[in-house]
């Protein structure tokens, strides 16, 4: 089986975040969204994956993740000159895929406990493609599924006004080669985009056999920066405290992971759960609270963090709280005067913030 990613998009509602780089890039509990993604392939036999990109800054992604071996895959990369849809960049796919199935994964969503079942399920059964669906409170956002009498996948509708159930598609999709042809059928829909809803009704309507699973657990689509920080506190929740760098004198409760050469100093707080990268630096005093995590290389030099992700490299010297936020890369916070208890901050990279 082959492995899919789509890492492509402008993630206009991520911005600023997404101005000097790919969504799929941006970090929940210090790892790259993507990289849960590809680890989830990986997990499950894959050994070659495809990364569909395009949009911002796709050369960050091959900077990134290079020919895939320090993560144990074979990675391609292929072009999608425009954002024309999901079927449209797998349909780009085909001479990667040959004669084998493979897995659909958007870059950009996370799934509790992974693929691993539901690989096992697609390959015993036989399916000819198979589609994991999640109850959600506004299906209309999303490709949604309608079922028939007997419970079978009838009809998938994409953001339906009137939604026919409240079992939405998530963005994971197990297929055979079969879908490259109702690709080639498709014709571009009201978005101007090739919709793989409408592949995979093609299939179902020319009598292919197309399985489903509905999540039992949590799936994130990350497309928000509440997205982002909600699916922080899911990684979080699940996290196992690792401690790699000696602490002393610090207050810490909860589940706390510390990363190699970092140092916390005597008199900081830490609560979790919570992730402190390496290399990073938490000073004294320094308070930092649940569902927070600190990039490598950051220095926390004065204030407190809480429910935030602060990415790596950045500098933090406050008389003041952050909460709820995401700071970007490389930037720096600081404090000049007395301001008020919090601050909830959207902060690209490379920014410096006087407050």
């Amino acid at each position: 089986m082959k492995g899919v990613i789509l890492h492509g998009g402008h993630g206009t509602r991520l911005r600023p975040l997404t101005h000097t780089g790919p969504k799929q890039l941006i970090p929940v509990a210090n790892k790259p969204i993507s990289q849960y993604v590809l680890e989830d392939l990986r997990n499950i036999g894959v050994k070659d994956v495809a990364f569909i990109i395009g949009g911002i800054m796709p050369e960050k992604v091959k900077d990134y993740y290079g020919d895939g071996s320090k993560f144990g895959v074979k990675v391609k990369y292929i072009n999608q000159d425009k954002p024309a849809g999901i079927a449209h960049a797998v349909g780009l796919t085909q001479d990667f895929v040959g004669n084998s199935p493979f897995v659909v994964y958007l870059g950009d969503n996370l799934l509790k406990g992974g693929i691993s079942d539901i690989a096992k399920e697609f390959n015993q059964k036989k399916y000819d493609a198979m589609v994991l669906l999640c109850k959600v409170e506004h299906p209309q956002q999303f490709g949604v599924a309608e079922f028939d009498k007997e419970g079978k996948l009838h009809r998938l509708v994409e953001k339906p006004k009137e939604p026919p159930s409240n079992f939405a598609l998530t963005g994971i999709y197990f297929f055979t080669p079969m879908i490259f042809k109702m690709i080639k059928k498709l014709k571009p829909s009201w978005r101007g985009e090739l919709e793989i809803t409408e592949a995979i009704q093609l299939l179902l309507e020319e009598g292919y056999d197309v399985g489903y699973r509905i999540v039992e657990g949590w799936w994130k689509d990350t497309g928000t920066i509440d997205d982002i920080l909600e699916a922080n506190i899911l990684v979080l929740d699940e996290m196992e405290a690792k401690q790699e760098a000696a602490v002393e004198g610090v207050c810490i409760q909860g589940r706390v992971s510390i990363g190699k050469n970092a140092q916390v100093k005597k008199g900081a707080m830490i609560r979790g759960p919570t992730v402190i990268g390496e290399n990073a630096i938490i000073e004294s005093e320094v308070y930092i609270g649940p569902y927070t995590s600190v990039g490598n290389g950051t220095d926390v030099k004065k204030g407190e963090i809480e429910n935030s992700i602060i990415m790596e490299n950045c500098i933090i010297d406050i008389n003041t709280k952050i909460i709820d936020s995401v700071i970007g890369a490389n930037s720096e916070i600081v404090t000049n005067q007395k301001g008020p208890k919090g601050h909830k901050l959207i902060v690209g990279e490379n920014s410096k913030i006087v407050l």
